[in-house]
């Protein structure tokens, strides 16, 4: 079974979007009643024969180290909201 969104709702945008050279990380979050849960995908923007942009997920040799380097640092972006995320939660009072 799959669920289709109403053409009226409009999909979330990435929280976060971290961009290594033509690597880029999108990170997107998802908040349940338990918790908030990241999720990430990367994508390669290049120029096509005519000279027009386009995306791909697949990733050269010589893209390797900077989608590492984005991995690194949206996995940093990640932790740093997950802190935040606790710094802000209200403090159980004593006693209770």
């Amino acid at each position: 079974m799959s669920f289709k969104k109403n053409k009226t709702e409009k999909a979330a945008p990435p929280v976060a979007k971290i961009r290594v050279g033509l690597i880029t990380a999108s990170i997107w979050e998802r908040a349940t009643e338990k918790a908030t849960f990241y999720n990430v995908t990367f994508e390669r923007r290049y120029k096509d024969s005519e000279g027009n942009w386009k995306s791909a997920n697949g990733f050269d040799t010589h893209d390797l180290l900077a989608l590492a380097k984005c991995a690194d640092l949206a996995h940093t972006e990640i932790l740093n909201a997950r802190e935040d995320l606790a710094d802000n939660e209200p403090e159980e009072e004593e006693g209770a």
